[in-house]
């Protein structure tokens, strides 16, 4: 019995996870895209709290976990490693993987590039 329990749990996590997508694009900071300015002005910054992620010019929203992660990855990122003083680059590329529920992505990992 305790085999097929453990069998179950293996099997239930690895469909999780073969559920989970991968989004490639633009890290923008959501909070300025409420306020309704184009995408191109909204680069994320170190005091970012809310991210989104464009894709082929669709926006979607990080989940409350994906905000945190993504602001981890973009204070932890390379090119700040030399210089943490260094501002950021004009464009934020990002790669998010996660799954979407509606416009929000519920976040599994976030790589800054």
């Amino acid at each position: 019995m305790r085999r097929l329990v453990t069998f179950a749990a293996t099997v239930a996590f690895f469909a999780t996870l073969a559920l989970a997508e991968t989004w490639n694009g633009k890290l923008i900071d959501a909070s300025c895209m409420d306020q309704q300015k184009a995408a191109a002005t909204c680069n994320p910054s170190s005091t970012t709290t809310a991210f989104a992620i464009q894709v082929e010019g669709k926006m979607f929203r990080l989940d409350q976990a994906g905000n945190a992660k993504a602001a981890d990855a973009l204070k932890n990122r390379a090119d700040r490693s030399a210089d943490p003083n260094a501002p950021a680059p004009a464009d934020v590329s990002a790669k998010i993987t996660g799954t979407k529920d509606g416009e929000t992505i519920k976040v599994d990992t976030v790589e800054v590039k």
